[in-house]
């Protein structure tokens, strides 16, 4: 079994139909944040099902490879299968993963990719360390990078530890990119599930400067009246 295998099995669910929907959703045009990107038209749970049947045989060589292709659902099948191999992996194997995944930034070049990829790679990773990391990736000129930093705290999040989410996102307030505003926004929300009056408090602080889709994001488990009184902050 090798990434020949992997890629057959991706090729042979191929939907010329799906793919045209993905290309669109996915925002491949000139000048578009996932331009040139290719789909096959595979949907995730396929991927993940073809993850699952090569897991035990892939080799990090072969995930590599994964990772160099054209096709969207090839990376998305290699990161799938990171995720899983991390979890399972020792000190030393953990440590190749993490510095396998941040050596292919420049591959992980959609929004899916690093939302299914980073918190059980990265997030895993430095949860409890020095979060220095983080913030260099957050100061990177590549989109991806800086996604990355923040999508890699919903792991901080789920054990209820919230300072590196609070502050890359003060970090992030002046980003352009929309998603990163979409990132921050949703990772304050996820932040505000575990303690609502820490989230409002940040609001207090930077609702009047905050792009209005992240604040739309941040506010989207608040009450009605929660939601119109920072709106109307901006």
């Amino acid at each position: 079994m090798s990434a020949a295998d992997v890629l057959a099995a991706l090729f042979a669910l191929a939907s010329e139909e799906k793919a045209v929907v993905y290309r669109r959703f996915f925002r491949t045009e000139p000048g578009q944040y996932g331009e040139g990107d290719r789909f096959l038209g595979v949907t995730v749970p396929q991927v993940r099902a073809v993850e699952k049947l090569f897991r035990r045989e892939l080799t990090l060589g072969d995930v590599q490879a994964l990772l160099a292709h054209d096709f969207h659902e090839a990376r998305q099948c290699a990161l799938i299968h990171l995720v899983a191999r991390y979890s399972k992996a020792d000190s030393a194997g953990k440590e190749t993963i993490f510095q396998l995944y941040l050596g292919s930034t420049d591959r992980i070049n959609n929004w899916d990719l690093v939302d299914v990829s980073a918190p059980g790679i990265v997030g895993a990773h430095l949860h409890g360390k020095d979060p220095s990391r983080l913030f260099a990736l957050a100061s990177s000129p590549l989109l991806w990078d800086r996604r990355i930093a923040v999508i890699a705290t919903q792991f901080f999040i789920r054990k209820g530890h919230l300072d590196t989410t609070y502050a890359l996102c003060g970090r992030l307030l002046g980003d352009r990119q929309d998603l990163i505003h979409k990132a921050c926004g949703w990772m304050l929300r996820e932040a505000g599930r575990k303690d609502e009056n820490r989230l409002r408090a940040f609001l207090d602080a930077h609702a009047a400067a905050m792009p209005r889709v992240e604040l739309r994001y941040a506010l989207e488990k608040q009450p009605p009246e929660v939601r119109a009184h920072y709106l109307g902050l901006r």
